[in-house]
């Protein structure tokens, strides 16, 4: 074994590996940015190494953590025998695997080869079919053009999907229903993989409707020896980006288990893989009102990631391995780190079993109810679920910074249990319990998504997610961002409550802040506030005049007079309206702009802002003069448009990028573009002014020389 490996990662992949790394005794480095110098990570390592700035600003320049020259000096410089690469970044970098290699520095994933030849979709395909690995009908050319692509879409019928041969993730794939669309589509999806991977090649697939995304986990070691985990069912998917996971899946019998998982052997050992890997499959949809389907299942290869996979986790959890002192689970950063140490599998095919259930669900910055715009901010408060079953994967804590630099996952919460029911129940009660106040996350949509009738019933296909949410919009958002009352209530009532003097002897009435007077009803203390998206709320709040001095009175704008009761303790807001309790997680952002009151419960949380009238009416007076502001954080990439230029209502002006996601942004209506105050590459913040559009019949527009 090892005595110390170098993390060449940051965010929650980092501090997994850490974490076993200091279980086995090894000492652990981490790299940094400039932006993550006291990232969680960093603080978890034993040593840690500035790489540099975070520099996005040069498109040719290499971000941060893909700096393969300054990661080996630090592996030098700490006496580093190894460099794990976690996932993403160098993971799949076959001339970083191969420049560790000549550097005497073992790297812990595949040999370069294998990276190389599973990295390039079309090759892999290739080598796999001759291994026997039934494969999707689509392009076989190393280098196609867009011609040939076409013509090659044309003989595999529509629809198809382009994929980038390099890279993976669902960046740049694109779904093409029509032939007249994909001249379109190609350029876009070339683009994209251009910018993400630095390599524009791509391939079409024959589309397969309603498909199942199901892969396996694969452990080879040196000496030959080369077992699966079982499958992982990945088929609840946004855009191509996985949301939940789960092993095993609920569609394979055990015939197609034992089929697929050695149609995985057979792909890991066409390319020479050593470590851990997973090889991807589609599964055509079956009819879920049909008989169930018997025998071995129709499945076609995908692609292989040749790295250790976000949803790992569930594996380690739900799979049992045989041994001298009894079954027990694998952890699978530790067998990379045994296998790249030249270390034999102890266990054959026959050992490894599936022990119950286990599902995995990603908490990303992102916002459902905005379209799933990438957030940022300052994490004000992070409370972390545990229970039984419950585990947490995460890369950030109270007071970790989100950025658009980066990933949007800032953590995986799982749950196990014997069966898969149980499994559902405790990862929804767990996201239940999972608190991010400060910055708005998926997690309350996630907890809602388990809930579908779809989900619970293991009916799953990659499309679910999103025919779901366009069926029932509401799932989206909570009840209580549908009907902010409660939101607005409770916020006026932390507001007034912290505000209340000490319960420790005397206090000056006429010093509190309680509305109390020597006669008649108390004063009014009124708030207004307002929910983003929702139109302002005045609360008026006083006592109810009994000797509970927790009971109120409260009257939310011209509404009725109602009584409530609050207890703000521990950070937790005891609310109870109407005889109903309900318990908030609660923080305040000391903004410049007036505090903002962070609320959470059941995985949501909200931001109630004090309402400022005449900063409303100047930003509305800007909406209608066509001022355009960043909808999130991100970088410029793309700008389309010069100051001057007569331009059409929904003609694309600039691209923003944020998270690895682009973002389009359109001119509201037809008119001349007066102020552009955007440049590509440059990094702007949520609701800065990126450009201002005048409308053709604004006769106040000037229109610069």
């Amino acid at each position: 074994m090892f005595d110390t490996v170098l993390v060449a990662n940051r965010g929650e992949i980092a501090l997994r590996v850490i974490r076993t790394l200091r279980r086995l005794g090894v000492r652990s480095v981490a790299v940094h940015s400039d932006a993550d110098a006291d990232a969680p990570h960093v603080r978890a390592a034993d040593l840690a190494v500035r790489l540099g700035p975070a520099d996005h600003s040069d498109s040719t320049a290499a971000e941060t953590y893909l700096r393969t020259e300054q990661i080996l000096d630090a592996a030098r410089r700490t006496g580093a025998q190894a460099i794990h690469p976690g996932y993403g970044f160098l993971a799949e970098n076959p001339a970083f695997a191969r420049a560790c290699t000549e550097a005497g520095i073992a790297f812990i994933g595949p040999p370069p080869t294998a990276v190389e030849l599973m990295g390039d979709k079309i090759n892999a395909k290739e080598a796999v079919r001759v291994a026997g690995v039934p494969v999707v009908p689509g392009s076989q050319d190393g280098s196609p053009t867009d011609e040939q692509l076409i013509a090659a879409a044309a003989e595999i019928g529509y629809p198809v999907l382009l994929k980038p041969s390099a890279g993976g993730g669902g960046k740049g794939m694109r779904l093409v229903r029509d032939p007249a669309e994909l001249p379109t589509e190609l350029a876009a999806a070339r683009r994209v993989a251009r910018t993400a991977f630095g390599d524009d090649t791509l391939l079409v697939e024959r589309w397969v409707d309603r498909p199942r995304h199901i892969e396996v986990q694969v452990l080879a070691d040196t000496r030959g020896t080369t077992v699966h985990l079982g499958e992982r069912e990945c088929s609840l998917q946004r855009r191509h980006q996985k949301l939940i996971e789960e092993a095993p899946s609920v569609l394979l019998n055990p015939e197609t288990r034992a089929a697929m998982g050695a149609a995985a052997v057979r792909a890991a050992e066409a390319c020479g893989y050593t470590g851990a890997g997973t090889v991807e499959f589609i599964v055509p949809g079956i009819d879920p009102d049909g008989p169930a389907p018997e025998g071995v299942l129709d499945f076609f290869f995908m692609e292989m990631n040749t790295r250790l996979q976000v949803e790992h986790p569930v594996t380690e959890l739900a799979v049992e391995v045989a041994g001298p002192d009894g079954p027990h689970r694998l952890d699978l950063v530790e067998w990379q780190l045994r296998v790249a140490a030249g270390e034999p599998l102890p266990f054959t095919q026959d050992d490894i079993a599936f022990r119950g259930h286990a599902i995995e669900a990603r908490i990303c910055a992102e916002d459902p109810d905005r379209d799933f715009l990438p957030t940022g901010g300052r994490i004000l408060r992070l409370d972390e679920p545990t229970g039984e079953g419950v585990r947490v994967d995460s890369g950030v804590t109270a007071g970790s910074e989100v950025g658009s630099l980066y990933d949007p996952m800032l953590a995986k919460v799982i749950a196990y249990g014997p069966d898969r029911a149980t499994a559902l129940r405790r990862l929804r009660a767990a996201l239940a319990d999972t608190r991010v106040l400060g910055v708005t996350t998926n997690t309350g949509f996630l907890r809602r998504l388990l809930a579908q009738p779809d989900v619970a019933a293991g009916r799953l296909d990659t499309g679910l997610v999103e025919r779901t949410v366009e069926q029932d919009p509401a799932l989206l958002a909570s009840p209580h961002t549908r009907d902010t009352e409660t939101l607005h209530l409770a916020a006026a009532l932390c507001r007034r409550l912290a505000l209340a003097p000490a319960a420790e002897g005397w206090a000056d009435p006429f010093a509190q802040a309680s509305g109390w007077r020597m006669g008649g009803a108390a004063a009014w203390s009124v708030h207004r506030l307002r929910l983003a998206g929702h139109e302002p709320v005045t609360v008026r709040v006083r006592p109810a005049g009994g000797a509970d001095p927790a009971e109120l009175e409260v009257r939310l704008g011209d509404g009725p007079l109602r009584r409530a009761r609050a207890v703000l303790s521990d950070g937790l807001l005891h609310l109870t309206v109407d005889g109903l309790k309900t318990t908030f997680a609660h923080t305040v952002d000391a903004s410049p702009a007036g505090p903002v009151d962070w609320l959470a419960l059941d995985g949501d949380a909200w931001a109630v802002h004090p309402y400022d009238l005449q900063a409303e009416r100047a930003a509305a007076a800007g909406a209608h003069h066509g001022a355009l502001t960043a909808p999130m954080p991100g970088t410029v990439t793309v700008v389309k448009a010069t100051a001057g230029e007569r331009v059409k209502r929904g003609q694309a002006l600039l691209v923003l990028e944020a998270m690895k996601m682009e973002h389009v942004i359109a001119a509201p209506h037809d008119g001349t573009v007066t102020e552009l105050r955007a440049a590509a590459g440059a990094t702007v913040a949520m609701d800065d002014l990126l450009a201002v559009v005048a409308a053709d019949d604004d006769a106040s527009a000037e229109v610069p020389s």
